[in-house]
Order: structure tokens, then sequence, then C-alpha cells
């Protein structure tokens, strides 16, 4: 990923695979906001005891730093869920109930999730110009959120999951995520590889590390999308968190990033 530092002291990180399309994509980072500890600084949640003063400000900032109108952001209403809304511009501003991800064809209208150890995941169709982004947590992941998002790619616009790029963002990493043995179990499952995704660093009588970035990969060459076309940023946020919010390295007491993504014109 690429680093990039805005005027107004933003910093976002941007997928390398998407230069050479015509998709913007940035993913923030906890810098460059206005609000206090715990929420240090450029925190998008309303409900963790952060002000909605504060929130508002720094959607301002962020929409600024990315030359966007912060009235125009689609927000998904987060549940840990499946659900994916197809927008467009009559949606620019709102928030979609019972949503963890959005697809798009609309050129500008930028779609937005926000996390805080839970996987940024992005689909684009370049054949068809498309965009989808969800979050997708153990619940997400294991409940299929990314083959929902790639699903409801394919009944919008008809996208061929061979054709799709996939990035993934920041989110806990491996080393950093351990479960309890009932998530264990439905990585078991729901998993084609669960092996290559459940990790026992503690040994076997241990709880295991479940491998996020990889339980989503399974999911979506399961689907038919090449491996080569899958970029990763590696970026565990339990070990990040001078750049990251991490629900798990501090302890529930943190804001949350964003993923900002939006279709720009073909040439």
């Amino acid at each position: 990923m690429h680093r990039h530092h805005h005027p107004n002291g933003v910093i976002t990180l941007t997928f390398d695979s998407l230069a050479a399309w015509p998709v913007a994509a940035h993913v923030s980072t906890r810098h460059g906001g206005v609000s206090p500890a715990p929420w240090k600084s450029l925190n998008f949640s309303v409900l963790r005891g952060d002000s909605p003063d504060n929130v508002a400000e720094n959607r301002r900032r962020l929409a600024s730093a990315l030359q966007l109108e912060p009235a125009w952001f689609v927000r998904c209403h987060q549940i840990h869920g499946t659900g994916i809304a197809k927008v467009g511009w009559e949606d620019a501003g709102s928030t979609l109930a019972a949503s963890d991800g959005l697809v798009t064809d609309q050129i500008g209208l930028p779609l937005t999730i926000v996390c805080a150890d839970c996987v940024p995941l992005l689909l684009y169709d370049p054949a068809h110009h498309a965009l989808g982004v969800v979050h997708a947590g153990w619940r997400g992941t294991l409940n299929g959120a990314a083959t929902a998002l790639l699903w409801t790619l394919q009944a919008a616009y008809a996208s061929d999951p061979a054709q799709l790029q996939v990035c993934i963002g920041p989110s806990i990493g491996p080393l950093s995520y351990e479960v309890g043995p009932e998530v264990a179990a439905l990585a078991q499952l729901r998993l084609p590889h669960p092996a290559a995704a459940l990790h026992y660093p503690n040994g076997p009588q241990a709880n295991p590390h479940l491998d996020l970035w990889q339980a989503n990969l399974q999911l979506l060459q399961q689907a038919g999308v090449p491996a080569e076309q899958c970029e990763q940023s590696a970026i565990d946020t339990a070990r990040h968190t001078a750049d990251f919010f991490s629900h798990r390295a501090e302890q529930g007491q943190c804001g949350l990033f964003s993923l900002v993504a939006w279709l720009q014109p073909a040439p």
C-alpha cells in the first residue's frame, strides 16, 4: 500500500493494484482528526463515546483530503452480517440499514465502511466499471460476506469473478487474533481449506488463531477469483495502533477508521 500525507494532516493508504484502474480507494489512519483520547484522532464512530461534532468534523477533514463532499458519502449501518445494498446518487449522504456492504456503478459516488480490526474488503469489476465494499469480522467472514458482495456484483452488473480485482485492507492479523473453539468450529465448517486459516502458535491444546485474510481469500478464490488478482495489505491493526484503531489491542477503547472508495470516469 502507498501512504499519502494530505495537506490538512490526514494520512491515508491506497492499494497498489488499483493504480492502473479508474477507481480510487483510500484507507484512513488515525491521523489528522480532532477527537481526543481514546479516539485520537481521526475517528468515525459515533457509538463509542466520542462526540457527534468531532465525528462530523473528522468526516469533513477526510472528505477535504480526498477532494470529495462529505454529503456524498454512502455508509452502512454495520451489523456484522452479510447484507449488501446496491446504491446510486439518490442514496448520497445516507446510511443503509441492516447492511455491511455496498455496490455501485455510479461515477464519483463514495462508498464507505468503518473498521477497527474487521476486514475492509473491496471488489472492482473493470469490465463493467462497478465497485463493491464490505465490512467483514469473523462473523461476516465465516458467513460469507465476501461471497455475498461478489454475488451482488454478479446480480447487479453481470460481473465475472475471473475479472475482479480484490483488495483486502488493514485488519487484525493471524498473529494477533486468538479465537474461541466455537469460532474455530465454524471455520472448520465454512472454509474450503480451514487448516490454512487456523493456526495453533501456543500448541494444539490452546485456542487457535484465525487468519481473516486467508479466510476471505479462500472464499473468493472458491467463487472463481484468481489468486493473482487479490491484493492484501497484510497490515495487522493490533500491532500497528500508532496508525490504526484496534478493538482487540485497545480493549474496545478506540475509534473506527474508514475505507472510502469511488469510481472515476473511465478513459
